[in-house]
């Protein structure tokens, strides 16, 4: 309860409590994203291995699950959770994410290759823009009509497969998109865990008393080297309460992090976290609650003991990964959803203290936190890795939102409609929101006219004017809300 929190606990200092709550609010971020990409994404990869899935179904299913992640659940919080009446935080934190990186993130991309002239493949852009348009209108229909029911949530939800199919059967049977594209969201989610030095060229391996061997040929002192120790030693310990409770109740059987004592630690205790969950708004002293604890116990026990009887030290195990990975995946959205739905709550209660609008704060500081590792991750491909490269982070750029309107959003309304069936849920009509939706589009239409008057060219008259026009939609909606306040 961070409104209690704040006015209960530090009346006489205020300052400090908002200080307090600004940081847990960065906290959370780095939760969310770092959970997604280190654990969630990892787990997905794994087992669209294990599964045998091919890149196309592959890129638009599980690894696009994983590199929406952030949106996904903050979007169920907004709908499920327990804080009423939020709605309006996931659908501006959707659509604000959307124009960050339609608008942001392609605009950037579009400015830094201007003069390498980068052609975007016609037919996967045509494609997407269609799509992503169809997606706009849908969800514009059930703003301007205010509510939906179970039945019309499921439709809006299964576009996304359509879309599935659509790129499946054009890349199977049309050639249309090479792996490049339909890899792309792969590429993007693994880009920002890969090690620097590693993409740099530089094998960490043979790094030994300051000295790398390879190809890059660098000689650090003894100051320096010693520097760099203590300045990661500090970011570890500062890391460490986030990161060991994690680390303690989500399993990994990846090669490069394996380690028994902490993979049948980890089987050992995501039980007895679960428990503690689901006993959350029980009484901790009544029958019900001890039962369940027990149980969560027991199961724990039990699961760290064959874990400790059939893996070995050295290597993950080879046989039943199928389980391993499911229990990777699940405790990863687990710890996605709580880091969610602390971030909503939290945003919430910032819009009361502050006078502003949740619906604001979901549109531009859960969008932006939720949108940056596009910016960084998509930029940096662009730049770094060729043509092949500029085309993957385009295609991501349209992919991505596609995945959190369809089905990011559209799951959230279904899980939703299913509570109140037979029943329609009430979305409240916000003429602000479809002005959102309007300048969407219009940048979208820009990029389209831009690239063919260009023959498919990323250019910088392209990247200005998508800036001017997400500039445009954010200062309305900001002297909106503004004007609202006083």
């Amino acid at each position: 309860d961070y409104l209690s929190f704040l006015y209960c606990n530090f009346e006489r200092f205020p300052i400090l409590g908002q200080f307090l709550l600004f940081l847990w609010l960065l906290l959370l971020f780095y939760l969310l994203g770092h959970t997604a990409s280190e654990y969630f994404c990892s787990s997905l990869e794994s087992l669209s291995k294990l599964l045998n899935l091919s890149p196309t179904v592959a890129g638009v299913t599980l690894l696009s699950l994983g590199n929406g992640a952030p949106d996904l659940f903050a979007s169920l919080v907004s709908f499920m959770g327990e804080s009423k009446g939020t709605y309006d935080v996931g659908l501006n934190t959707v659509v604000g994410g959307s124009s960050f990186v339609t608008c942001v993130v392609v605009g950037v991309i579009s400015i830094a290759l201007h003069k390498r002239r980068v052609r975007v493949e016609r037919a996967a852009f045509i494609r997407d823009i269609c799509f992503f348009c169809a997606a706009i209108g849908s969800l514009a229909l059930i703003l301007v009509y205010g509510k939906i029911n179970f039945w019309g949530a499921l439709g809006f939800c299964s576009l996304y497969a359509v879309y599935v199919a659509f790129v499946y059967i054009s890349w199977r049977f049309g050639g249309e998109g090479s792996d490049s594209d339909l890899e792309s969201i792969h590429k993007r989610g693994s880009s920002l865990s890969e090690p620097i030095l590693q993409r740099d060229g530089l094998d960490l391996e043979h790094i030994e008393d300051g000295v790398v061997t390879g190809e890059h040929q660098v000689v650090e002192d003894g100051d320096h080297q010693g520097f760099n120790h203590w300045k990661r030693l500090v970011i570890w310990v500062i890391t460490l309460p986030l990161n060991l409770p994690r680390i303690l109740t989500i399993p990994v059987v990846s090669e490069a992090n394996w380690s028994k004592p902490l993979a049948v630690a980890s089987v050992t205790f995501a039980p007895v976290l679960l428990s503690f969950l689901w006993n959350w708004k029980r009484e901790p002293t009544s029958t019900e609650a001890g039962i369940v604890y027990l149980i969560g116990c027991l199961i724990g026990i039990a699961l760290g003991f064959i874990a400790g009887a059939t893996t070995k030290k050295s290597t993950p195990p080879k046989k039943w990964l199928l389980p391993w990975l499911a229990g990777g995946f699940v405790m990863s959205m687990t710890w996605s959803y709580m880091s969610a739905q602390e971030l909503v709550a939290l945003l919430t209660s910032l819009g009361y203290i502050f006078g502003v609008s949740p619906s604001i704060l979901g549109l531009t500081v859960l969008a932006w936190g939720n949108s940056i590792g596009d910016l960084i991750t998509n930029v940096t491909m662009a730049l770094h890795d060729g043509n092949e490269g500029a085309q993957v982070a385009v295609s991501g750029c349209y992919a991505g939102p596609i995945f959190n309107t369809l089905f990011a959003l559209g799951i959230s309304l279904v899980g939703c409609a299913w509570q109140v069936y037979p029943s329609s849920i009430v979305i409240k009509t916000d003429p602000r929101l479809l002005e959102s939706l309007g300048f969407l589009v219009i940048g979208l239409v820009w990029s389209f006219l831009v690239l063919f008057s260009n023959r498919m060219r990323l250019g910088g008259v392209m990247g200005i004017g998508l800036l001017v026009i997400y500039l445009a939609s954010l200062s309305i909606r900001i002297m909106q809300t503004v004007g609202d306040a006083h």
